[in-house]
């Protein structure tokens, strides 16, 4: 029987490191590794798959918490990695993921849609402190899945990019009152809180009132700080915000919690 979409694992998502995967018969990409190369391998090994499947890797931004295992992962697997002008630049400059032979390296510009074998990727802009943050819409089938963590707001452009997918991993980085009153200091809180910075509980109910369509099945809450943020807390505003605006939360989507050191099972859309 011919399967359709693809199949997904958010392999890790939080402040400490980042990796989702995604795999259809013709490919198996990670975006981001923003763990140890030995880390991605273990998490990879909770949905029965290995580094040696992979094909590539797609990069959002050049934090560490993205790409912390890119070039280990890239050289022992002799993987492909994709990134944009800018984001290449810094990598390189500031060697940030080592030393790639020159095949390996292939530029995915912002805006931009690729085509990976069977699978579709479109590239949108964030509003995030690094030099060209970007994240991705995964399509095949016409099926759709979007990633959506680091960035400061949601312009309605953004949203108008992201609507009606059948899957999203949104942002819910903090609660808003746990960061203010927390032990981080000012210029960090504000780097944090600010349009640059990273999506609150709030703002991230918020964008989901504004994206979700009658395709949309599941929502995954990503990027949770361990330092201002409970993952109760989370899903609990998450879940009252869209109930308040009448959606049908547990009958027409359901939302679900990510961890920083634990993939979620392999599902698909």
């Amino acid at each position: 029987m011919f399967e359709t979409g693809f199949k997904y694992s958010i392999l890790a998502s939080g402040s400490s490191g980042n990796c989702f995967y995604v795999e259809t018969p013709q490919k198996k990409i990670l975006i981001d590794a923003g763990l140890t190369g030995k880390k991605v391998t273990s998490l990879l090994a909770e949905i029965d798959r290995s580094p040696e499947d992979l094909d590539a890797i797609l990069v959002t931004h050049e934090h560490s918490d993205h790409i912390k295992g890119v070039g280990v992962l890239a050289r022992k697997y002799h993987l492909d990695v994709y990134a944009n002008q800018e984001t290449w630049k810094i990598m390189d400059d500031r060697n940030m993921i080592g030393k790639l032979d020159a095949a390996q390296k292939h530029v995915f510009e912002r805006g931009k849609m690729m085509t990976f074998g069977d699978l579709d990727i479109e590239s949108f802009g964030v509003s995030h402190d690094a030099v060209d943050p970007q994240f991705y819409r995964i399509m095949k089938d016409d099926k759709s899945f979007v990633m959506l963590t680091d960035t400061g707001y949601v312009s309605d452009r953004m949203a108008g990019l992201i609507e009606n997918a059948d899957g999203y991993l949104i942002e819910s980085n903090h609660d808003i009152e746990i960061l203010r009153s927390g032990a981080y200091p000012w210029s960090l809180k504000q780097r944090i809180l600010s349009d640059k910075g990273h999506l609150s509980n709030e703002d991230g109910a918020e964008t989901m009132i504004r994206t979700i369509g009658n395709r949309t099945k599941k929502i995954y809450l990503g990027h949770l700080s361990k330092e201002n943020n409970i993952k109760e807390l989370a899903h609990m505003t998450m879940e009252n915000q869209l109930m308040r605006a009448d959606f049908g939360v547990g009958k027409d989507f359901t939302v679900f919690d990510t961890s920083p050191d634990t993939a979620t099972p392999l599902t698909r859309i």
